[in-house]
């Protein structure tokens, strides 16, 4: 065998090892994006569950309201609406900016997405300690009545999933510490971001419900 076919063997041999390589990579590549999309369905199915049970708490807070006669406890006039208002502008401002956030991360701006995800956690840890201020101010409690038992029940419940969701950014901004760890995919900040979106979305409906219809 000549010297110039064994090197054209050789050239072939890089090659097919080469293909192979890529191969195994666009495999990888495509079972990683199978795994997101198969997480993300399942978290999204997850949200339409919460959303069933927030639907079920309106209609009985709607049914409460249109068929109890005394309706607020003795000695309630109404809620406070402004500073709830403030909270309300904050709460669903944060979701522009965890938006903001998602983009800076997929543009591999890493020190873009810390700055304003830090900022989302700060705006609902913000919109917790507001409610926190409100219940310490309210002149009736959970036992006051089928209206207090709904509203403690209501904000409560909303208050327990703005938590959850300023925690589960905390993870994921932690995590951005982690070199490498968003190379292979963003699922964990897209599905904290939906479920941040959903919050909002659900505080909206409560604040037309509680403070807005009274």
């Amino acid at each position: 065998m000549s010297t110039t076919d064994g090197q054209a063997i050789q050239l072939e041999n890089d090659n097919s090892l080469q293909e192979l390589e890529l191969e195994n990579h666009e495999n990888v590549a495509e079972h990683e994006h199978d795994e997101e999309g198969n997480s993300m369905f399942g978290f999204i199915v997850f949200l339409i569950s919460e959303s069933v049970i927030f639907l079920s708490f309106f209609a009985g807070y709607i049914v409460y309201k249109t068929t109890t006669v005394d309706w607020l406890p003795p000695g309630v006039e109404g809620l406070e609406v402004r500073e709830p208002a403030i909270n309300t502008v904050i709460l669903v401002s944060s979701s522009f900016v965890i938006y903001f956030a998602e983009r800076f991360l997929k543009k591999d701006n890493i020190w873009g997405f810390r700055l304003f995800w830090l900022l989302t956690m700060t705006m609902g840890s913000y919109f917790l300690y507001g409610q926190a201020v409100e219940w310490n101010g309210l002149q009736f409690g959970f036992t006051s009545g089928v209206f207090g038992g709904m509203f403690y029940l209501l904000t409560g419940f909303h208050g327990l999933h703005v938590l959850s969701g300023v925690l589960l950014q905390l993870t994921m901004l932690i995590r951005s510490f982690i070199p490498g760890n968003y190379e292979n995919g963003h699922y964990g900040v897209d599905a904290t971001s939906l479920f941040w979106h959903f919050v909002d979305v659900i505080w909206i409906v409560l604040f037309v419900l509680l403070y807005l219809w009274q």
